[in-house]
């Protein structure tokens, strides 16, 4: 064996297991190997899982709050008016070294897997696409990114990103992006839809969109996209962020959306903590209502439900560390996912929910899987979250990529 991880906890497993690895597998998963590995990292009863996935990441806009005006409003529009200066002035070179910066970081806390939205649009261009395909190919030997071609802009309202987007997904880009919501009108949105979904027929890529990030009822994007996804039989292909609208529609019509979301077969993606300082924090009464979308209702209905980053210190987001541990606790208080299946469902957005939703066929700890693994210094998934354990070894394709220790001392007067 080239790696043995010996007396490891697994999830929803009685007893401790040890987990050789051959070359990029896992070879084999017995409570003993005999086998001796050329490197053993003693477990020693801690928790083993998969690592972790993030489905959701700007990692272009990643580190530039600091860098430019307070958001006064903290609202999406001003947001995006925030970036327009740092679109058209930031060099690729500039995009690229912070975004791998704030990559780096995701490995070291658990993370093997990243899906990146890179904006398009006729401000920044294709600058940080470029950049995005750079960071992919520098990282590849410690992360695996799939990078989405993203009109923040939206398309119709912003004449020019439609081919903008086109080459992009020329160049190599792994997923089609999409804004509906953001249009100015219900028929724009609708030709937005439309067109990537054009554009991932003619380049065979995946999509993902946000949709009806807003407290705004009026918003209708994500039955949109559902019903155009039924239509085209792409659900396995497609996801959708944020989707905070319905959580303000009447519960008639939010269960007939859900209907429609798990018949279309998508998944959803809620990165909760931003959704929380985001929604509804001007312009309504107090206390504020809860801005993240439906997620137990989601989960409940049997939809693939995942969370991701989504901001690190950008105009949307003051704080974040690429965590996806941190990611799925804050998920588990707005949820209230605070029941033992509960907590374990929170630990699954952040893992194989994920995986689904980045079409990861090869993700899992079983035998003939990849080993990509993260070595958590806790004995179960509810106190990896109460402590925000260490993670002390991270595994990709069967090579150490990551290692963490903390150490503690507390000087008590004898």
């Amino acid at each position: 064996m080239d790696l043995v991880i010996r007396r490891a906890q697994l999830r929803r497993s009685e007893g401790l297991r040890d987990i050789g690895i051959r070359g990029e597998r896992i070879a084999e998963i017995a409570p003993t190997i005999a086998a001796r590995g050329a490197r053993e990292i003693a477990a020693d009863g801690r928790l083993v899982t998969p690592a972790f996935v993030n489905p959701h990441m700007h990692l272009d806009k990643c580190m530039v709050r600091d860098r430019m005006r307070p958001n006064a409003t903290f609202s999406f529009d001003e947001a995006i008016e925030l970036t327009w200066g740092f679109k058209r002035d930031r060099s690729i070179e500039d995009i690229r070294k912070t975004a791998v910066g704030v990559a780096e970081r995701a490995v070291a806390n658990g993370t093997t897997h990243m899906r990146v939205f890179a904006d398009v649009d006729t401000i920044g261009g294709l600058k940080p696409v470029t950049a995005m395909l750079a960071v992919r190919e520098e990282m590849r030997d410690v992360l695996d990114i799939q990078v989405v071609a993203f009109p923040q802009e939206a398309i119709v309202r912003n004449p020019g990103s439609d081919a903008l987007l086109d080459e992009a997904m020329r160049l190599g880009a792994d997923v089609v992006g999409g804004l509906p919501w953001y249009e100015h009108c219900d028929a724009d949105s609708q030709a937005h839809i439309d067109l990537c979904f054009d554009l991932a027929r003619t380049y065979q890529k995946p999509i993902h969109m946000l949709v009806d990030d807003t407290s705004d009822p009026s918003k209708r994007t994500l039955e949109m996209l559902a019903l155009k996804t039924i239509r085209a039989g792409l659900g396995p292909h497609m996801a959708a962020s944020h989707c905070e609208a319905i959580t303000f529609y009447d519960h008639a019509h939010a269960a007939r959306v859900i209907a429609l979301v798990k018949e279309a077969g998508m998944s959803i993606v809620s990165n909760a903590h931003i959704s929380l300082t985001l929604i509804g924090i001007l312009g309504r009464p107090q206390p504020a209502p809860r801005g993240i979308t439906r997620v137990w209702e989601f989960l409940r209905a049997g939809v693939n439900v995942a969370s991701g980053q989504d901001d690190v210190n950008d105009p949307y987001y003051p704080f974040g560390r690429c965590d996806q541990l941190e990611v799925g606790w804050i998920m588990a208080h707005t949820a209230q996912l605070v029941f033992a299946d509960d907590i374990e469902t929170a630990y699954d957005l952040i893992t194989t929910n994920a995986a689904r939703v980045m079409g990861l066929a090869d993700y899992g700890l079983e035998v003939g899987r990849r080993a990509d693994l993260v070595v958590l210094d806790a004995p179960s998934v509810k106190e990896a979250f109460r402590l925000q354990a260490d993670r002390l070894y991270v595994i990709r394709k069967g090579r150490v990529v990551a290692e963490t220790k903390t150490t503690r001392t507390v000087h008590r007067a004898r």
